[in-house]
């Protein structure tokens, strides 16, 4: 005789429904959106297709409708020209920057919509490293300063969540004296705690020009194989002020996830990289899987690790799915 029968909890949709134990809101998802200069670019990216870079007066327009859609989250990148770059990144804390303005505009048309930053050199660096290049070096300590102006003019703009990506030892203590100093006790810091030298930032690094002119960026991104580490990491973060913590890439990484959520009382979050991206758009234009579910499937799967917030490139069409079901 058979006594527990759990197909009895998945014979109709309602009940699967009834019983589903993850449930993923669009109040969870957080959209990248790749920033030019200049007015009237709509630029596609070759490897991330449906992803385009925005010149400032147009992305106001992509922003209004991912608010009517349900997304009321971004996450703001620049894309530099080579000749606005230096060894110190200059720019990124000239409050006439593009990025900043554009960051301001935003702010002042939708108040209401949070805006989530990147804290790197990259985008700004002749070297295309995430800190200070000194004789083929990349330095710590000398690179915190920079970062920390760089986060307090984003602030300054209108930023409500501050993100050191650059992953420097350090970097979020550094930031949040320098905002508490300046009087942005109230500005969050998600901190990329666990962020991986990763195969799968290719179509981001297309999408910037940010690949770094030599080497790499293995001695201060995390290494693939290691998953105690993160939890160190989370540790420091904490204690130094971040108020959420982020893994990236997700896909990969959802063991990491599910470490630093039993691990920490802080909110986690998540980043679905470029290249997850690319790999699941590729495969759906060629008909070898059924993109929405995949889709889906893949948001659901990180949520359920235990990432509360997902930053993902398919934001926005999963916004626009569910407004379809519900019509």
């Amino acid at each position: 005789m058979i006594t527990e029968r759990p197909r009895r909890n998945r014979k109709s949709r309602v009940i699967r429904n009834l019983v589903r134990e993850t449930r993923l809101p669009l109040s969870a998802l957080v959209y990248p959106l790749f920033i030019t200069d200049g007015t009237g670019i709509r630029q596609p990216i070759a490897s991330m297709p449906g992803i385009f870079r925005w010149s400032p007066d147009l992305v106001m327009e992509e922003i209004r409708e991912c608010i009517g859609l349900g997304i009321e989250a971004f996450v703001l990148f620049p894309a530099f020209a080579d000749d606005q770059k230096d060894t110190v990144a200059s720019l990124s804390a000239d409050p006439g920057n593009f990025y900043l303005r554009c960051i301001r505009a935003i702010k002042s048309e939708f108040p209401n919509c949070v805006v989530m930053s990147d804290v790197a050199m990259d985008p700004y660096s002749s070297d295309g490293h995430d800190g200070l290049v000194r004789n083929g070096e990349i330095v710590n300590d000398e690179t915190l300063p920079i970062l920390a102006r760089m986060a307090v003019e984003q602030a300054r703009a209108g930023v409500d969540i501050i993100g050191p990506s650059d992953m420097m030892d350090g970097r979020v203590g550094a930031i949040r004296e320098a905002l508490d100093e300046a009087g942005f006790t109230g500005v969050c810091i998600m901190s990329y705690t666990a962020k991986y030298a990763s195969a799968f930032y290719g179509p981001f690094r297309e999408a910037l020009d940010s690949a770094p002119r030599s080497g790499d960026k293995k001695t201060y991104q995390m290494d693939p194989a290691n998953r105690r580490e993160a939890i160190r990491e989370a540790r420091l973060d904490e204690d130094e002020g971040a108020d959420m913590l982020m893994v990236k890439p997700a896909l990969s990484y959802l063991d990491v996830i599910q470490t630093i959520r039993e691990h920490s009382v802080l909110p986690v979050a998540a980043y679905n990289v470029s290249g997850e991206y690319a790999m699941l758009r590729a495969a759906g234009e060629r008909g070898w899987i059924d993109y929405r579910r995949a889709v889906e499937e893949v948001l659901l799967s990180i949520h359920r690790a235990g990432a509360e917030i997902i930053l993902t490139y398919f934001a926005k069409e999963y916004a626009t799915w569910k407004r379809d079901e519900s019509h």
